[in-house]
């Protein structure tokens, strides 16, 4: 395919096939984080040179992503908490007028019916290009495996530990990442949390939460925690810390 690359603002009319194409195929819940809601405005305005569209000939999105700048000192200790956290630095460390040394991917996705090509690790290593024009040396990312909703009651600590027998990651989504050199750092237990009054949630999830408790929904990596005396609901979805070489 005839491939270009273009900064998200600098195509906006392609907006409108970016969010119909990057909404596909996620549940509902995933957007519903009031954390990440209260940074996205300035994560926008201030990292837009590392918010990514691949786009072929006929002006048609193949695959997008995006990072966010955040300082990190290279210790498993010292990483954000996950997907949230990093824009939480990134926008404080910009607040600052700090430096930063290390992208954070956010996201990367390729459009439906294009998976399985290629593009995706192609994504990354866009990404990663961007980061290094920004002059960031370090790059990693809060994973979230595709393959872990079919095991929403197995840590994460465990389920990225799984393997196939060739050695590589069981999961799809980190064996993408460990085929390009990535190695995994530890698990990001609250990595996106997603909140929500009890009928939000019957409405995201599309059945009854009738009594307190922990709920397993289709496409959470972890169980729901459902407590109607509060009125709340909070799915605290873990991801796995990955570092690219």
């Amino acid at each position: 395919m005839d491939l270009r690359t273009f900064a998200f603002d600098d195509r906006p009319d392609l907006h409108g096939q970016a969010e119909e194409i990057f909404s596909a195929g996620w549940p509902e819940f995933i957007f519903h984080d009031p954390v990440a809601d209260r940074q996205m405005d300035r994560v926008r305005q201030w990292f837009g040179d590392l918010n990514l569209l691949l786009v072929d000939g006929e002006d048609q999105i193949v695959a997008g992503g995006w990072g966010v700048p955040v300082r990190w000192n290279g210790s498993p200790e010292d990483l954000p908490g996950g997907y949230d956290d990093s824009l939480v630095r990134a926008v404080a460390l910009h607040e600052a007028g700090g430096r930063a040394d290390t992208l954070v991917i956010a996201a990367a996705q390729v459009r439906e019916d294009l998976q399985g090509r290629g593009l995706a690790a192609e994504m990354l290593g866009l990404l990663r290009s961007a980061g290094e024009r920004a002059g960031l040396a370090r790059f990693i990312a809060p994973v979230r495996p595709t393959s872990k909703a079919r095991y929403p009651l197995i840590p994460m600590a465990e389920f990225m530990s799984w393997t196939r027998e060739d050695g590589a990651p069981l999961d799809p989504w980190l064996r993408t990442h460990h085929r390009m050199g990535a190695r995994s750092l530890r698990a990001a237990e609250r990595s996106m949390v997603m909140t929500g009054s009890v009928a939000d949630w019957e409405e995201w999830v599309g059945f009854a939460l009738p009594a307190s408790g922990s709920y397993v929904v289709p496409g959470a990596l972890a169980p729901l925690t459902i407590d109607r005396l509060t009125d709340r609901g909070e799915l605290a979805e873990p991801n796995v810390w990955v570092q690219h070489r």
